[in-house]
């Protein structure tokens, strides 16, 4: 078998690198900012810095009280991550349609059962919100000890959802939460199908590969 050259080698260990900071990133951003409706993060790498840009729907608690808060975020990464200084900077955005992000509606809904809203009223109050803001499709799927001693599943679903292939990557949005009851552990998972949408703000900016257009028939010439 032939041996791999180094600068193949250093590639594939670059690329594990930025999927592990990532994702340590990411977990980190979803603790702390779990009250202010985080929604994700994005990585930028330019030649001066990196720039971290956090997604959530309340920016103004992200930044804090005249930028405190981004500050200290923006110190903490820097010391976990070996940043030089200067080397790394935190930016709030805000979500432009919370209806549309499934972290958003995990979140709200995790709230919303933690302050003792019955199960069925939450997730359909949740799936109604969805679908207003132009959803395709949505499901709900909350697993645990509902109400008897026995654990259970509930699903609620409304619209067009696709499960397999690239497609459902480019066009479901999910997140998983869990709920800490006194009865026991809930799970929370929320998918959401995303509109197409050409300026690419709402949803994919390419269209599912199977929709089908037909198109106005053309008048026959005289």
């Amino acid at each position: 078998m032939a041996t791999p050259s180094y600068s193949n080698y250093s590639k594939k260990r670059k690329f594990v690198a930025d999927g592990v900071f990532y994702a340590e990133l990411n977990e980190f951003l979803k603790r702390e900012l779990a009250e202010d409706g985080y929604s994700g993060v994005e990585v930028r790498v330019t030649p001066q810095r990196t720039e971290i840009i956090i997604r959530a729907t309340r920016t103004k608690e992200v930044l804090g009280d005249k930028g405190r808060r981004i500050r200290e975020l923006t110190s903490v990464v820097q010391k976990r991550f070996n940043f030089p200084d200067n080397g790394v900077e935190l930016y709030a955005e805000r979500v432009l349609n919370r209806g549309l992000s499934a972290i958003a509606q995990a979140e709200s809904l995790r709230y919303k059962l933690m302050g003792g809203l019955a199960v069925r009223r939450a997730c359909y109050g949740v799936l109604r919100f969805v679908m207003d803001n132009h959803a395709k499709g949505c499901e709900i799927i909350v697993s645990g000890k509902l109400r008897a001693q026995r654990a259970k599943s509930m699903k609620f679903k409304d619209g067009y959802m696709i499960k397999s292939g690239h497609p459902s990557d480019m066009f479901v949005d999910k997140a998983v939460r869990h709920v800490y009851l006194r009865q026991g552990v809930l799970g929370i998972k929320v998918s959401i199908m995303l509109p197409f949408d050409p300026s690419g703000k709402m949803g994919p900016d390419k269209p599912i590969p199977d929709q089908v257009t037909i198109l106005n028939p053309k008048e026959d010439a005289l």
